[in-house]
């Protein structure tokens, strides 16, 4: 929320600078983001009018005018601004006036014409202007005032960063509130608020299909107004300190009210409404063009306001362009309502759309507003405009409104939570000055809150306020002691934390991304998990949850590969999310990904790219910190974000517990990633339970090594043959080392030889030469009738 300082302090005037205003609005929970000056510095600037022009005898482009600037006579000013005419008011700097940029003005010559002083454009004063040449000022400018007193321009917009739940601070209004509030100052309504004349029935008729939406609806017919009428300087120059464009008059006046009473309004123009007026609920796939020329196809979900030609405007968010108001518009429908929060939040964001209406309405706006608001703009409009006002219409449900909520604040509550005695008078003002209604009873206080704090629903919600007012660097340091009884980590179990060491010493970083991303990475990299949709995403890149670490990572990477970050090692440990049924399912996993060199660039190690093997050793490395080690086994897998022929699923068991390999070429592109990309994923529950150390004696005897070659099939696994031979020795076999794969001649093209390293040993006695010769026997037997595999 952006404010003018001049325009808060017409409501609410302490006795602070800005700066002790902004700090005392930071303290009390309403940060102040940026304060900034509406002009630089500058001084001897004034309000002239030129009363002569004359072209220049030696320079084309140049002019030389007479200027009154409220002396005695007017000043010679030669000007080269390509919009100077007879009569036109504008800002001028005397001799000696100083500029932005410490630019001083002095009596010069112009291709030998005289000059004292200087015409100024916007710019030159350290103004906004959007056309070129001189600043035009209103024809009622008052000629000789300093233009900084004219413009008011010794003025700070500040801006103030709010948080959801303090929506009735969205208005100059609610902001002058706390102010008042935090400083005890006087806080008055600068304006007297009258009631205007209305004349005859509203020829509009209205109705109200979803009262539960919008239990309040009130509007009212405007006509017979100048319609040349413009935006006076005054409100222009508090809508731009504001952050808000002026428009035309109708336009600026609504929004005008909003930013002063956080009322968001909407006027349509009455000529292009076709029947009765309705608030309802759109059809499936009903259209409608919103006044920025976006053409929506609108859900059933959506509340619209339509007429009988069809959706006109997005309630709360947006009006039609269709009924949009114009130049040539000659009679005015004034709209003001009240919409539930719950039936506006996330409509704008779900076409594409945030306005200052739906930010309003979606975090809520007081209920019993619309009335005054609609005055307010009736009135500024009449004063400005004229015109004649038809009476209201108003459809209101009564039983749909929204109550103030009833509170029980209790007293020895209060005390425990702030851990001080505050004292009860303190306590009844800060209550009194909130605009609630309080009233004493044996506990405490029962209090009503007010109708604007939505905030305000329960005990804690009051405690807090009085302990925002009372100012938390006043509430005493306490000690609190809390008993603990401290649950000890079973061994068998591993802490998260020894994991992410692990990773860190691999040479990995940690990263933590977002669990909502884009649903078009989920089709592409997991379409075969089920995946969840926010109702209310924060964007569209982010309304899915989701299933794997994938999409963060690769977004990580990409981010870095852009900042010329080539080598990349990093992992996350976090929650996937998946439906089953209807469940949500969450599952924590951890997953890791590594792209560009091995090592850092450096004399020692020659330049080489990660492959899949260097993934795995990380991978291995980890699972050898758990009870897996030795349990797991690596088999061939498919899936649609790795490339086909490196892919592995991590399997324990027939249980698949993880995967790994290499991000398919065609996903490098969408998610704007380049080079090799290998990632892993792993349930972190197969990893938190660690092999307790068991001691086992070392055998005193000798053992036995023989060589083994065989000759199998060139597609078999390494990994079958070890595997074959392991499940059939019966506990002399210690190991099976694999130290050599030959493929060439001698052996088929078709074939390739894996030469293996076996180690029998026996802990209770020495080996005899014919056992050994027995289990080598029954070993090759065995694989030759399991795998086909000859002994070379």
């Amino acid at each position: 929320m952006k404010v003018s300082e001049q325009w808060l302090r017409t409501w609410v005037n302490p006795d602070w600078d800005t700066v002790m205003l902004s700090e005392a609005l930071s303290l009390a929970g309403l940060e102040v983001d940026d304060v900034e000056l509406v002009a630089p510095a500058f001084s001897g600037v004034v309000v002239a009018q030129v009363v002569q022009v004359e072209k220049h005898p030696d320079a084309e482009k140049l002019n030389v005018t007479q200027v009154d600037v409220g002396a005695d006579a007017p000043l010679q000013i030669v000007c080269g601004a390509p919009n100077v005419v007879v009569g036109m008011k504008v800002p001028c700097a005397l001799v000696g006036a100083k500029l932005p940029g410490d630019f001083k003005i002095k009596k010069a010559k112009l291709r030998g014409v005289a000059s004292s002083g200087m015409l100024c454009s916007g710019t030159e004063i350290g103004l906004e202007q959007d056309y070129d040449g001189l600043m035009v000022l209103a024809e009622d400018a008052p000629i000789g005032v300093a233009i900084r007193d004219y413009l008011q321009l010794d003025d700070v917009m500040i801006d103030v960063d709010l948080t959801p739940n303090r929506a009735d601070c969205l208005s100059v209004e609610g902001l002058a509130r706390e102010v008042a509030l935090v400083s005890g100052a006087a806080f008055k309504q600068p304006f007297e608020l009258k009631s205007v004349s209305t004349q005859g029935v509203c020829p509009q008729a209205v109705e109200v299909v979803d009262s539960q939406a919008c239990p309040k609806y009130l509007g009212c017919v405007v006509e017979g107004y100048d319609k040349t009428a413009q935006t006076p300087d005054w409100m222009v120059r508090r809508l731009a300190r504001s952050g808000v464009r002026a428009i035309s008059l109708t336009v600026d006046i609504t929004n005008y009210v909003l930013l002063e009473l956080g009322q968001p309004m909407h006027a349509f123009d009455a000529d292009k409404l076709v029947g009765t007026l309705q608030v309802r609920h759109a059809k499936e796939n009903e259209s409608l063009v919103t006044l920025d020329e976006k053409a929506l196809k609108l859900n059933a979900q959506t509340l619209v306001i339509a007429d009988d030609s069809g959706a006109i405007a997005l309630a709360g968010v947006m009006g039609g362009l269709s009924t949009s108001v114009s130049d040539d518009t000659s009679r005015l429908f004034f709209e003001c309502a009240h919409f539930s929060p719950l039936a506006i939040v996330g409509k704008a964001r779900q076409y594409g759309l945030h306005t200052d209406s739906s930010h309003r309405f979606e975090r809520g706006v007081d209920p019993l507003l619309p009335e005054r608001a609609l005055s307010r703009a009736l009135q500024l409009f009449t004063e400005i405009a004229g015109g004649q006002i038809s009476d209201w219409v108003q459809v209101v449900n009564d039983d749909a409104m929204p109550e103030a909520a009833e509170i029980l604040l209790r007293r020895q509550r209060l005390h425990q939570l702030l851990g001080a005695s505050i004292e009860e008078g303190f306590v009844r003002d800060v209550l009194s000055r909130l605009g609630c209604q309080v009233s004493d009873v044996a506990e405490g206080w029962q209090v009503q809150a007010p109708s604007y704090r939505f905030d305000m629903q329960i005990e804690v919600d009051l405690i807090e306020e009085v302990a925002r007012i009372y100012g938390y660097n006043n509430l005493p340091d306490s000690q609190v002691g809390m008993p603990l009884s401290l649950k000890a980590l079973p061994e068998s179990e591993q802490d998260t934390h020894m994991l992410r060491q692990a990773m860190l010493q691999r040479g990995y970083q940690e990263v933590i991304t977002y669990s909502f991303v884009e649903e078009a990475a989920l089709q592409k990299l997991s379409p075969e998990i089920p995946y969840v949709l926010l109702k209310n995403p924060i964007s569209e890149d982010m309304k899915a949850m989701r299933t794997s670490l994938f999409p963060g990572l690769l977004q990580t990477l990409g981010y870095n590969q852009k900042r010329q970050q080539n080598r990349v090692r990093i992992f996350e440990t976090g929650l996937t999310f998946s439906l089953e049924g209807e469940q949500i399912q969450q599952t924590a996993v951890i997953g890791g990904l590594i792209a560009g060199d091995v090592y850092p660039a450096g004399w020692a190690d020659a330049a080489r790219k990660v492959d899949f093997y260097d993934l795995k050793g990380d991978v291995e490395n980890l699972l050898a910190m758990s009870h897996l080690h030795g349990r797991v086994h690596f088999e061939a897998s498919q899936s649609p974000e790795f490339h086909p022929g490196q892919c592995a699923a991590i399997m324990l068991g027939d249980q698949p517990i993880g995967i790994m390999g290499q991000l398919h070429p065609q996903w490098q592109k969408p998610f704007g990633v380049n080079g090799g990309v290998f990632m892993f994923q792993i349930f972190m529950d197969s990893l938190l339970t660690m092999q307790v150390p068991k001691v086992t004696g070392i055998s005193k005897f000798p053992e036995v090594q023989r060589d083994l070659a065989f000759v199998v099939e060139r597609s078999m696994p390494v990994k079958s043959l070890v595997d074959c031979i392991r499940h059939h020795e019966g506990g002399l076999l210690q190991d099976v080392q694999v130290f050599d794969i030959y493929q060439g001649q001698g052996v088929l093209e078709t074939h390739k030889s894996v030469a293996l390293s076996l180690r029998i040993q026996h802990h209770d006695r020495t080996l005899l030469d014919d056992e050994v010769d027995s289990l080598i026997d029954a070993i090759v037997q065995n694989v030759k009738q399991t795998l086909n595999a000859q002994l070379r």
